[in-house]
């Protein structure tokens, strides 16, 4: 008996680690990530804890993944938090869409920002088209975006 409650505890413990593990907020692998997203809008923000006005941008942000199907909103933390530290600040300013663990300016082939909140927006063929600099708004978002392509023909 003792045995089989150990076991089970143990099993128990593994199977939490693994839901654990697959609950990260980040991905791995933007190159892998950007590829999937290829054909939709990617709005990039760079964002950070001590940055007020990307504090006040992060709903916008929010209503903009969550409502609009043809765009991908992902974050970036400007300091680099990861693990615990990441999922706090992640959960006290409420961000809803996905924060990647590393920086992909060199993927971009773009200079890191020096200047928050920066916003850099991808075309769906891949193509940065627009840096954005200071806080935005839903409006400014969509206009910079799917608005840009002009009217369907």
């Amino acid at each position: 008996m003792k045995t089989s409650l150990k076991s089970l505890r143990v099993a128990t413990a593994l199977l939490l680690l693994l839901a654990l593990a697959g609950c990260e907020p980040e991905p791995r692998d933007n190159a892998a990530l950007f590829k999937s997203l290829h054909g939709q809008w990617i709005v990039i923000n760079y964002w950070a804890q001590w940055c007020k006005p990307c504090i006040k941008e992060i709903p916008e942000l929010n209503a903009l993944d969550e409502n609009h199907a043809d765009i991908t909103v992902l974050g970036v933390n400007y300091d680099g938090a990861t693990g615990d530290d990441l999922a706090a600040q992640i959960a006290t300013f409420g961000v809803s869409f996905q924060t990647l663990a590393e920086d992909p300016a060199a993927l971009l082939g773009v200079p890191r920002p020096i200047v928050l909140p920066t916003t850099l927006i991808i075309n769906p063929q891949g193509e940065l088209v627009n840096s954005l600099v200071g806080p935005q708004t839903l409006e400014s978002l969509r206009a910079a975006t799917v608005e840009q392509e002009g009217p369907a023909t």
